[in-house]
């Protein structure tokens, strides 16, 4: 995701409050302004272009601060992770700092999305400036007020003092005349030595922790407003069917039901919409409904026709090659052992706690929305291309989402209730159910790999062939996360090295999800790594040390951190020193930036335990919020083990299976094994951390029920295999 850095046009938007207080954000202009020139700029409205640096800081006569939280809370924890970077260089106590959820507003905060665990590596400095711009104009305010050098004066914990007088003066009495004074150079304004943190690095709860525990609204389903009505849509069950005909007049005679039609928005959805005065009676009325489909085109994709045709591609050459290095033939059959393995990882859904819903309200020519999105700016945008409206018509309050992993970045759930509001004439709240949640989901793709790989006398691999059978048309790929790259992990660690791919179509909606196609591929190469290191007669930690080791230098830093977090993991778990019990193995495996290993314990029934996961990544140069950054880790995993257990999306006749938790299982508690997390600390710049502790616990588990003496398995869910949880 490109991004502007921070550089001389960057100025900060200061306002006095009313009360005296101070507003303070940051934004980027045409060209450094004087100060004439920003009362003009504000006048005219030039403000309001994308911002570089996205976040408001109010500070209230009383020394309350309040921070803005820009970014959508999914429950990644931002809420309160960037608001910590502004307060630690504001230099308040937190104690003192109130956090809300910002709006959607681009004119205002720039790009505002949850996507990619990119917050805190986009944020990390520019927010720590905005913070450090504001504390710099209070302590001029002060050396004013005092009439003494800014130099003799130093910022502590919402005051400021003057060392030589010992005199201070609370932020709260200093917002209105700091106020009024030229903001500083945001590229050039001095930050704090990390030593002195006092925030930042500390374990900080949640900011809606408290609220949550009491049920305080504050998620998407959460909301009301006057005059609000409830809304269902039956979608059609084949992807891209239409209604023919539905017992509509039965539908509207109904209790409670005040509007009952067709809704057709191509490329959004199908269906019959029922707009009642409760969920209930939206909900009820619809299991009245009698409905005939046209199917169309799409009634004739299959799991099974797609794992099919997949076999018979792999027999032909691929459609084009994504990557050669070398001469792959020469290198296999010149190797001491080779071995040829089929990978194959069905459609996933996201299964979000909270299913999709959304509230809008469209009066005036305007609308007005509250949802929990990951993407509210391409969501505006989607809906006002629908409803033939300017983007600025719309206001979007981003409510707390109940779960994303990339779900929520398909804003279908929008679109919908903003053209049942215009439809209606009023407020609508339109509230997926659970089967409709599963059963018209945007998918993780479904793939299959063909690979072959050798490894010379030493043991180091020589060859490695990856035939990826996807979705597209052509030489092209389907786009949404079907794809793969030219870098996949291992190409340039292997000199005889070749990924072709071959691609059919789809017909399935498919969209990221949390690790995006990290989650699947981790688990074929990681698996197959083992296999070739179990040719090699390798132990698996040295075999994949051994890879690293002929990285070039263009790939050496990246292979130096896979190196130190796998050594880290093997340190941690003690790797390689735990006596060997039959049924008990542990397996190992990395990606990214993070390793992992699991320690499985398998019985002669198929029940598996997951007894512990140990986890090692490498955050860069610091952890900002300690808890949730443990707290992500931990999820990750757990998730991850979900996906690799028994959860599959099988589709039918151009339909989704599965429909509810009993059919696609979450993991349960007494599931849910220990997870010891350790960070490295290194010279890196800060990572995010939704995402990457996920892929490499699937291989792991994998690789260590070979371990324990069960079979290799290629293909997932580990229930296909008789493989099940241990209770």
């Amino acid at each position: 995701m490109n991004r502007e850095p921070v550089d001389r046009r960057s100025f900060l938007r200061v306002t006095a409050l009313a009360g005296g207080g101070l507003l303070l954000g940051a934004h980027r202009g045409a060209a450094p302004l004087s100060a004439a020139g920003l009362a003009e700029a504000e006048r005219t409205g030039a403000l309001l272009e994308p911002a570089t640096l996205s976040a408001f800081v109010r500070i209230a006569p009383d020394g309350i601060v309040t921070i803005a939280a820009k970014n959508p809370e999914i429950g990644q924890g931002v809420k309160t992770t960037l608001p910590m970077l502004i307060a630690e260089e504001l230099d308040v106590r937190w104690e003192d700092v109130r956090v809300e959820q910002a709006d959607s507003e681009p004119a205002r905060f720039g790009l505002q999305i949850a996507v990619g665990s990119s917050a805190t590596p986009m944020h990390w400095d520019e927010l720590r400036r905005v913070g450090a711009a504001g504390r710099q104009m209070l302590i001029e305010a002060a050396a004013q007020t005092w009439g003494v050098p800014e130099a003799e004066c130093v910022a502590s914990l919402g005051r400021v003092h003057h060392r030589r007088t010992r005199r201070t003066l609370g932020y709260g009495g200093l917002a209105a005349k700091a106020a009024t004074l030229r903001p500083p150079d945001l590229k050039t304004v001095p930050l704090k030595d990390s030593k002195d943190y006092r925030i930042i690095g500390t374990r900080v709860p949640g900011v809606d922790n408290a609220a949550i525990v009491r049920g305080t609204p504050l998620f998407g389903i959460d909301v009301k407003v006057p005059g609000m009505l409830h809304a269902v849509i039956e979608q059609c069950p084949v992807f891209g069917g239409r209604v023919a005909s539905a017992n509509l007049d039965v539908i509207k005679a109904q209790p409670g039901v005040r509007h009952a039609f067709v809704i057709d928005l191509r490329g959004v959805t199908s269906g019959v919409a029922i707009v009642a005065d409760s969920w209930w009676h939206a909900q009820e009325t619809r299991r009245k409904l009698e409905v005939r489909w046209e199917d169309g085109a799409t009634a004739a994709p299959s799991s099974e026709g797609f794992a099919r045709r997949a076999e018979e591609l792999s027999r032909e050459a691929p459609g084009w090659r994504v990557r050669t290095d070398g001469d792959v033939d020469r290198a296999l059959a010149g190797a001491a052992k080779s071995i040829e393995s089929a990978y194959a990882y069905p459609f996933l859904a996201h299964a979000t706690m909270e299913p999709q819903n959304c509230t809008a309200h469209f009066h005036d020519g305007k609308l007005e929305m509250w949802a929990p999105t990951q993407s509210p700016d391409a969501g505006r945008e989607w809906t006002a291309g629908v409803l033939a409206i300017p983007p600025e018509n719309i206001v979007v309050h981003m409510t707390r989402a109940g779960g994303g992993f990339g779900r929520r970045l398909a804003n279908d759930f929008m679109v919908e209730a903003a053209w049942l509001s215009k439809t209606v004439g009023a407020p609508v709240k339109l509230l997926w159910s659970r089967e409709d949640d599963m059963r018209h989901d945007f998918y993780r793709a479904a793939g299959f790999h063909f690979l072959q790989g050798g490894v010379d006398a030493s043991g180091r691999i020589v060859a490695w062939r990856n035939h990826f059978v996807s979705f597209g048309e052509g030489t092209k790929f389907a786009g949404w996360f079907t794809d793969i790259t030219a870098d996949e992990f291992p190409a340039g660690l292997v000199p005889n090295f070749a990924l072709g791919a071959s691609v059919m179509p789809l017909g399935v909606p498919t969209g990221a999800m949390r690790a995006p196609k990290a989650n699947a591929f981790a688990f074929v190469t990681q698996s197959f790594i083992d296999e070739l290191a179990a040719a090699a007669g390798k132990d698996p930690l040295d075999f994949r040390l051994d890879l690293l080791d002929t990285a070039p230098s263009d790939l050496s830093a990246h292979a130096g951190r896979m190196r130190g977090v796998l050594e880290l993991v093997a340190e941690k778990s003690g790797w390689g020193k735990r006596a060997r019990v039959n049924g008990r193995g542990m397996g190992i495996a990395v990606h990214g930036t993070f390793a992992e290993v699991a320690d499985v314990t398998l019985g002669k029934d198929g029940a598996l335990r997951v007894n512990k996961v140990w986890v090692a990544g490498d955050v860069g140069s610091r952890v900002v919020n300690p808890s949730a950054a443990i707290n992500q880790v931990q999820g990750a995993v757990l998730d991850g083990l979900a996906q690799a257990l028994a959860q599959e999306i099988t589709i039918v006749g151009g339909q989704t299976v599965q429909s509810t938790f009993d059919d696609y299982p979450v993991l349960r508690i007494r599931q849910a094994p220990p997870v010891e997390v350790h960070f490295r600390r290194t010279d890196n710049p800060p990572t995010g951390l939704g995402e990457p502790p996920l892929p490499p616990v699937i291989p792991a588990v994998c690789n260590a029920i070979v371990a324990a003496g069960g079979p290799r398995v290629r293909s997932l869910p580990l229930s296909k295999h008789g493989l099940r949880w241990a209770r």
